[in-house]
């Protein structure tokens, strides 16, 4: 096992991940998290709990931010900053969060690379897929500083694309997230379709798995949905979060996205009926609370 721990701030799902990916990869894993029931479940995969963020930046040489938002991941990278040693070589910074690009850019730009190396890379996969390393790298920014880290960057995700500056690739992950999700409301949809027409569900899913409109998120979605499973893989908050993030970039852009609008309307559905932290999946129960209330 290599001795340096990998550091890890934010343990919840996609943290998690990481950090299981990187103990089989044979790295020693540091994690620090406010939330004392997600550092108690990180320790008991094998993980070390560090008490701050300032002893990971003492501890570590490479540090995985894996928190809910760009808010988060500027204050991360400000505290790492201020907790580093002098003397010390530069600290790098992995970003797996789905952020706010224009903020992930401007943060490159601004942190000291004699002390602080940056890269970008949000996962595109649930934190199932990520676990189990079948998840996509969208890595943005110095591709020196990205290679200098390979080994912590394989164990993540050994499928990467580099898609150039820091922000690129918070949005290709945002137009992905959109397709997604889309894919994900139209599968429920379909399923509810089906269900209202008497179908069996289990047996309508492996058609369409074999139709023309097949995607893959009916290999990763659909048996949740049959089933009512919404143990989380990717969160209903984190949904809404990302395509509230999209559509105020579209906003930026001055770009409508009439089919991410509805579902985000979908997901804010689930929100006030308290599902905020059901798997995404749940979309489900809110095109059925809209089909039953026609």
């Amino acid at each position: 096992m290599n001795k340096t721990p990998v550091g890890i701030i934010g343990t919840g799902l996609m943290g998690t991940a990481c950090a299981r990916r990187l103990l089989a990869a044979g790295h020693s894993v540091a994690g620090y998290d406010v939330d004392a029931a997600k550092a108690s479940a990180f320790a008991a995969l094998g993980g070390h709990n560090s008490p701050s963020i300032a002893t990971l930046a003492r501890d570590c040489h490479t540090v995985v931010l894996a928190v809910f938002n760009t808010d988060q991941v500027e204050a991360a990278c400000d505290a790492l900053l201020a907790a580093r040693p002098a003397g010390l070589p530069p600290l790098t910074a992995i970003c797996v969060s789905t952020c706010d690009p224009d903020r992930i850019a401007a943060l490159a730009q601004r942190l000291p690379v004699d002390r602080l190396h940056f890269v970008e890379m949000p996962v595109s996969g649930t934190s199932d897929q990520t676990a189990r390393g079948e998840a996509l790298g969208l890595v943005g920014g110095d591709p020196a500083a990205a290679d200098a880290v390979k080994d912590v960057l394989d164990a993540i995700c050994p499928r990467r694309h580099h898609l150039g500056a820091a922000g690129n690739g918070g949005r290709a992950k945002l137009a992905i997230n959109l397709i997604l999700g889309i894919n994900r409301a139209a599968l429920a949809e379909g399923l509810v379709f089906a269900e209202r027409m008497g179908l069996p569900l289990d047996a309508f899913l492996g058609v369409a798995r074999d139709s023309a409109a097949y995607s893959q998120i009916m290999d990763i979605k659909g048996k949740k949905m049959i089933d009512g499973d919404f143990t989380p893989h990717g969160k209903i908050a984190q949904t809404l979060k990302d395509f509230s993030l999209m559509l105020e970039l579209a906003q930026r852009l001055q770009q409508q996205l009439p089919l991410a609008t509805t579902y985000t309307g979908i997901v804010e559905g689930c929100m006030a009926q308290g599902e905020a932290e059901f798997d995404n999946a749940a979309v489900i129960n809110e095109i059925r609370r809209r089909s039953r209330a026609s």
